[in-house]
């Protein structure tokens, strides 16, 4: 059993892992200053699905398993003293760390909403690992990154898992091979932070020896989990706005509310995708495999498989005979891509992921006819542009906010 406090605990992923750490008999405190439920309020709108209290939440966990999670608001990115406190008196093993503003579009809305990614992420991160640090306790921390820091331009090579090797000629003429993290191309203000996350990470651990696993996550499909399932309480949250919604789950709720299926551009952008149980798995495995002391920073590449953003639409249309719409790309990007992601690391430590199939969209398509009288249409649409260009383009073809 370890001890494990997850930062961010409260949200789409951290409730999630949360509970499955917890089931697996390890002790959990979710740190969380609740700051997603604010923005709920700040864009009306809400999670599709009811989500209760987070008190409540903790006492139908309790109610249904007979385990306990502990509860800590703070505000990681500002309340360093508080957070450097819960760090001393929990002990944990390891940190869990989720605790930054998760959306690309969120991060593009305006110079606000820009520079507020940059202060709570960059802040939020390097005060953990500072925490860790004045704490004098071996910790390891486990992050929820990106595949986004590689960028969504054609590599022409499998991207590897966070270093590329390099060759390199020295003075003498000699070639030596370097290996070095792969070169960043965030594609918005909050890929940025998480590719700044990387260099906090790498001199945390060179000047302070801290354990850190990095996980290059893509793009998240499905909502519940086994654990989320066993009480209507403990059901997780489902965005579908422009903002917030993962393009499948929204592509769902669309379908659900009788709305075209908004595909930017010709959707021929390809992403990486992975299944909500198999992000709670993985993180388990990365907290029960440790990196040595002294090993550098590990970064698995957290994703199961690759698609265009049409392929999905055209197989959600399929399911349900809604009609897609292909609109302005609020995004600057190149309209199609490929992508190849090594993922060999988890595979290696067991996991067996789960593929997308229709049958398992069933269950999601389920939810969100369930509670398609929550679904507020005026958000469903982006509203966030890149450039002042891109939110004229939108405009002028009708779809603007």
């Amino acid at each position: 059993m370890m001890r494990i406090l997850c930062l961010g605990g409260d949200g789409f992923c951290g409730w999630p892992i949360s509970l499955h750490l917890s089931r697996a008999g390890h002790q959990i405190g979710i740190v969380d200053n609740l700051a997603r439920r604010k923005i709920d309020l700040e864009l009306e709108t809400e999670s599709l699905t009811p989500i209760r209290p987070i008190r409540e939440r903790i006492d139908a966990w309790r109610d249904t398993t007979g385990q306990s999670i502990d509860y800590f608001d703070i505000d990681v990115a500002e309340q360093y003293d508080r957070l450097l406190a819960v760090v001393t008196a929990f002990q944990p093993d390891a940190i869990v760390h989720l605790a930054e503003q998760r959306a690309a579009p969120y991060s593009m809305k305006s110079s606000w909403h820009k520079r507020y990614t940059v202060s709570n992420n960059l802040n939020a991160t390097n005060n953990v690992l500072a925490a860790v640090a004045e704490s004098g306790r071996d910790i390891h921390i486990v992050h929820i990154g990106t595949m986004g820091v590689y960028g969504y331009a054609t590599a022409g090579m499998t991207i590897p898992e966070g270093y590329l090797k390099v060759k390199v000629t020295v003075d003498s003429g000699e070639e030596i091979m370097h290996e070095i993290l792969y070169p960043t191309s965030p594609g918005s203000i909050y890929h940025m932070t998480k590719s700044q996350d990387q260099l906090l990470f790498s001199f945390y651990n060179r000047n302070d020896g801290i354990r850190v696993t990095d996980l290059h996550q893509g793009i998240v499909w499905g909502t519940q989990t086994a654990e989320t399932k066993l009480d209507s309480r403990l059901i997780n949250r489902f965005d579908y706005d422009g903002d917030f919604g993962t393009v499948l789950n929204r592509f769902l709720v669309q379908a659900a509310a009788g709305h075209p299926l908004t595909v930017y551009g010709n959707g021929g952008q390809t992403r990486a995708f992975i299944n909500i149980e198999d992000t709670v798995r993985c993180v388990r495995l990365a907290i029960e495999s440790a990196p040595r002391p002294g090993e550098r920073v590990r970064i698995f590449n957290q994703m199961t498989e690759t698609f265009r953003v049409r392929e999905l639409a055209e197989l959600v249309a399929s399911m349900t005979g809604a009609r897609i719409a292909e609109l302005p790309n609020p995004r600057v990007e190149a309209a199609e891509n490929e992508l190849k992601v090594d993922n060999s690391s988890f595979l290696g430590l067991g996991l067996d992921p789960i593929r997308l199939e229709v049958g398992l969209l069933e269950e999601i398509r389920d939810i969100a006819r369930t509670y398609v009288n929550r679904c507020h249409e005026g958000k469903i649409a982006c509203s966030s542009f890149w450039t002042e260009e891109r939110r004229r383009q939108s405009q002028a073809a009708g779809a603007g906010a």
